[in-house]
């Protein structure tokens, strides 16, 4: 199995044209033909669908593309270690992001960051469930998490400040409290399974079992509930910070600090060699997330 071979390949997956494919890696019709057949034959399975006009990629060939992309980026690593060849990150990065940090600060920096390295693909999957980087094929995913498994790699890109907010109207209605105690006599959103919140206090920590009419298992949905007057939340400034400055939300409880440890992390499998569309990426969001002082003032 050569490395032209698997290049070869990769382009063809993305014009569906062998002769197209072959020409953009100076080869002729015939040659890439062959390549391709050489391919198939190490393989021994069928990796295209030929065509007079087109290929497709055959169920064998979807699922080799993948590992194809990972040895090319790994060789293009390697080759860029000792400063050889071309350092321009290619193929489809997959990463794994929380529904609402994603929604909010990672989509709207997609066209830039493709727009700078036009030869990537993203895949973005966005859920509010830990996921398996290895198991399910990622290549970096973002948390705001502790970090738990020693063979990945962690780079810290922001704060994850979170305090207490609740609108206007609500304290209007129900008064402000004074203290965390104060907590068990109102409305309290929380996430699903989070409902005991500790505090920082001149006498230690506090935990406080909150009660209250609304629970969800989105972060938006308890910061949009929140601004509609359901109760009193915990939220993170990144998600929060263009509604304090509005006065759509206030915050609650200044005086007592979250008992809270987290931050906005870059989280990758532990390898020598970085391939280049991963270390593109994390790059890209540490520039990006310098300016993340914003969600503090």
């Amino acid at each position: 199995m050569q490395i032209e071979h698997l290049t070869l390949f990769i382009r063809i997956a993305v014009t569906h044209n062998i002769s197209m494919a072959g020409n953009e890696l100076g080869l002729s019709p015939a040659v890439a033909s062959a390549h391709i057949n050489k391919l198939e034959s190490a393989l021994g399975v069928r990796l295209i669908h030929r065509t007079t006009r087109k290929v497709s990629l055959t169920e064998e060939g979807k699922a080799f593309l993948p590992h194809a992309e990972d040895v090319i980026a790994s060789v293009e690593a390697a080759r860029a270690s000792v400063g050889a060849g071309s350092f321009s990150p290619r193929g489809t990065l997959r990463v794994a992001a929380p529904a609402s940090f994603g929604r909010m600060h990672l989509v709207p920096i997609m066209a830039d960051f493709l727009t700078q390295y036009p030869d990537l693909k993203v895949d973005l999957k966005l859920s509010d469930t830990i996921v398996d980087l290895v198991e399910g094929g990622f290549d970096i995913a973002i948390r705001n998490s502790e970090l738990k498994d020693s063979t990945l790699i962690a780079r810290k890109l922001a704060p994850d400040h979170r305090i207490l907010c609740a609108s206007p109207a609500y304290i209007t209605q129900n008064g402000q409290p004074s203290s965390p105690q104060d907590l068990k006599n109102h409305k309290c959103i929380s996430l699903i399974g989070l409902e005991n919140w500790g505090f920082h206090t001149d006498e230690g920590q506090t935990l406080i079992k909150t009660t209250g009419n609304f629970r969800t298992d989105n972060g938006e949905a308890i910061r949009d509930a929140c601004i509609n007057g359901l109760g009193i939340t915990i939220n993170s400034k990144w998600s929060v910070y263009k509604h304090l400055k509005s006065g759509n939300l206030v915050q609650v409880l200044p005086d007592y600090p979250l008992v809270s440890d987290t931050a906005i992390w870059a989280l990758y499998p532990s390898s020598r060699l970085l391939a280049p569309k991963v270390r593109a990426f994390i790059d890209y969001l540490a520039q990006h997330f310098v300016n993340a002082s914003q969600w503090e003032d």
